[in-house]
Parts: C-alpha cells; sequence; structure tokens
C-alpha cells in the first residue's frame, strides 16, 4: 500500500492542497533536476551534442512505459495540448468531409475543443456535443449518450478519460471500440488523469494521446507528450524542425540539408524539444509517478477520500457515485441554500486549496496529501452555510 509521499515535496506546513487538477507541485527530485539544468546552462560547455538526442529519448522511453505505448519512438515531445492537437485537426482536414460529425463532451477543456471547431468550420463538419444528463447517475447516461451519439458520418471522436470538472469517467474501451466501428478517428486527451489513473495504449487504442505535464505527471509547464498512432505519426508535420530531420545528430552535416523525417512520432516534436532544464525535470517527475504506480496512487487517493466523500453527502452536497468517478478527482455539488463562493473563499482562508468550477468544489488529492488534508476540508464543510 502506497503510504503519503509528503516528505518528497516542499510543501508548506499548514497548507492543505487538494488541488493537482490545477497544478501538480514539483517534488524535491524535479525541482533539484531543473537546478541542476540551470546549472549546466550556466556552463554550456557541459552541454554535448549528442545530449540533444539522448535526453529527449530517455523522456520518450519513460512516457511510453507510463501508457504502455508499443515504441517510445510514437512519442512527440510537445509544449500544450493545443499544440499537439491543432497538428492532430490539420493532419485529419483532407480525410474529412462536409456533414460529418466530430463527437465531444458538453464543458470539455477548451484545448480539446478549438482544433475541432476550427476544423468543422473549414470542412462543414458538425460539432456534436453531448450533454450529460440531469439527475443521478449521470454518469452511465452520460457514456450511453456518447455511444449513441457516434455513427456511420462521425470523423472523429475527442475525449477525455474523465470530465475534468468533476471526475466523471468516460468508457473510453466502449467508446474507443465504437469509434473504430465506424472508421472515426479516436482522440483522447488525458491530462486530467495519465499519471494518476492507469492508461493502456494498447487495450484503448487511440489514434492520439496527449497529455500535458503541468498536473498529475507532476512536471513543469510548457511540456507535454503525445502517443501518436501510425498514421498520425506519418502525417506532415506541424513544424520543420531540425531535430524532427533524419541524420540531425550529425552537427557538421546539418547543411547538407534532408527531406526525410525522422521516424515515428519524432518529427512532430516542438521546436527546441531539447529544453536542458524542462525535459529533465519531467523525466524525474515520470520516474517518481513510475515507481509510484499510477494504480497505486489511485487506490491511495480513493482511501484518502472516502471520509470527506461521506461527510460531503451527510452534509447534502451531492457527490457522482463511486463507480462513476474517478478517485484522484471529483465534484462536489452544493446543496440548495449554500453560496458557493462564499464557501471557496473561506477555504482559502483556512489554506485550504480546491477549485471552484461550475456549481461544484473540485477536489483533487494526490500523494503528498494525508488525513490532516482531508480533515482540514471536513471541517470546513461542516461549519458551512
Amino acid at each position: 500500500m502506497l503510504t503519503t509521499q509528503r516528505h518528497r515535496f516542499s510543501l508548506p506546513e499548514g497548507l492543505h492542497y487538494l488541488n493537482a487538477a490545477y497544478m501538480g507541485p514539483l517534488s524535491r527530485a524535479t525541482q533539484e533536476a531543473g537546478f541542476e539544468g540551470i546549472r549546466r546552462k550556466a556552463d554550456p560547455s557541459t552541454i554535448a551534442s549528442e545530449d540533444f538526442f539522448t535526453e529527449s529519448d530517455a523522456l520518450r522511453r519513460l512516457f511510453a512505459r507510463l501508457v504502455n505505448a508499443p515504441d517510445p519512438s510514437s512519442i512527440a515531445i510537445v509544449p500544450a495540448v493545443s499544440y499537439a492537437l491543432s497538428f492532430v485537426a490539420r493532419a485529419l482536414e483532407p480525410d474529412v468531409r462536409a456533414g460529418q460529425s466530430i463527437v465531444v463532451a458538453e464543458a470539455q477543456f477548451p484545448s480539446n475543443v478549438y482544433p475541432w471547431r476550427r476544423l468543422a468550420r473549414r470542412r462543414g463538419l458538425q460539432l456534436r456535443t453531448v450533454a450529460a444528463p440531469p439527475g443521478p447517475a449521470r454518469g452511465a447516461a452520460w457514456n450511453e449518450r456518447l455511444l449513441e451519439a457516434i455513427d456511420a458520418d462521425t470523423a472523429v471522436v475527442a475525449l477525455p478519460p474523465l470530465h475534468w470538472t468533476d471526475g466523471t469517467l468516460f468508457d473510453l474501451e466502449r467508446l474507443g471500440e465504437r469509434a473504430r466501428e465506424v472508421g472515426a478517428t479516436f482522440v483522447v486527451d488525458g491530462t486530467q488523469s495519465v499519471g494518476a489513473l492507469p492508461f493502456d495504449v494498447g487495450r484503448l487504442r487511440p489514434d492520439a494521446l496527449v497529455v500535458a505535464g503541468y498536473k498529475w505527471l507532476l512536471g513543469p509547464y510548457s511540456l507535454g507528450c503525445a502517443y501518436l498512432g501510425p498514421r498520425l505519426a506519418a502525417a506532415e508535420p506541424l513544424e520543420e524542425t531540425w531535430t524532427g530531420r533524419l541524420g540531425a545528430e550529425d552537427f557538421a552535416g546539418l547543411v547538407n540539408y534532408r527531406d526525410e523525417y525522422q521516424p515515428g512520432a519524432v518529427r512532430h516534436d516542438v521546436g527546441e524539444r531539447s529544453n536542458f532544464i524542462l525535459v529533465p525535470m519531467l523525466a524525474a517527475a515520470l520516474r517518481e509517478i513510475l515507481e509510484w504506480g499510477p494504480a497505486a496512487i489511485q487506490a491511495y487517493c480513493r482511501t484518502l477520500a472516502a471520509p470527506l466523500v461521506d461527510a460531503a453527502r451527510e452534509r447534502g452536497f451531492h457527490v457522482e457515485a463511486d463507480d462513476a468517478r474517478a478517485g484522484h478527482l471529483f465534484g462536489l455539488r452544493a446543496p440548495a441554500g449554500l453560496d458557493l463562493d462564499r464557501l471557496h473563499a473561506r477555504l482559502r482562508e483556512r489554506r485550504i486549496h480546491v477549485s471552484r468550477r461550475g456549481n461544484a468544489l473540485r477536489i483533487s488529492p494526490h500523494v503528498y496529501n494525508d488525513e490532516g488534508d482531508i480533515a482540514a476540508l471536513i471541517a470546513a464543510l461542516r461549519e458551512a452555510r
């Protein structure tokens, strides 16, 4: 059983940070990797030409292990979800036709919506937004609505493993299977789950999986990873980077320009991907995530938060059914008459950090949290008016 890892972080005493879905803190090991990167850049003579490639490839291997990708070369290093999905949408543009649909969930995070809105406008597609059903047991009903929305005219299914506002789980196995049945491209934004919830590329078979590194991967801002299936990996990249070309490792021959790209998804790396500060930081964070294991992290968060869920329900908050939501991210929907803005402000006064998303308080614990954090939030909820 995983126990609290608070000692591996630098969170101040008395701070109850239950907000990893907003931004994950850096562990001490990840901080040190960044400091070492700064020291290296202070003396660039210590950076060898091979470091432009070996460190990036090490990061690819770590992320491939995390999501069970078949080959590290299927992993691209990206600066943001929006960057990667803009590439995916552009790559799909020649193959879609007017009248087809793109299926997304209601109130999905914008990075997994705006590229599809643009594609829909440019090619005359319908953006089919599937609303969450009202009432209890909405998780199961929402999944059924999504399955019904995918039909023979669907070109793209773009979803997360769970909803970013309240942790409602989407059945990616069934949804991905349905997408493949109708020949649709299956795209997943795993930012709010990968690292804290197991994800298996081999089982779920997405055409693209994109993950920002600064939330549940506990890495730095402005760096993430994307798995690209064979069809997308072979597409023309968004940028024409020198590191994306075959033979780029030979610095002396860089002006012997070549049209051939590096194999796999490497050609889709962002320019200047060999960041000697951020890449080692994300690699250090992934090593710790792999050490703990996403399944163990999920079990830890769910067990830790169980008393909070019970107390919130007793207080009149609505929480999605346990089997329909994640353990590391969930929403508390306030009972009638309770001023959620006032409650959120009171929590901040007590140094309890959660997020307000829609009509819910979003709670997102991680391995640095402990029973004291949960007890502080329970006490505040019981006093709320």
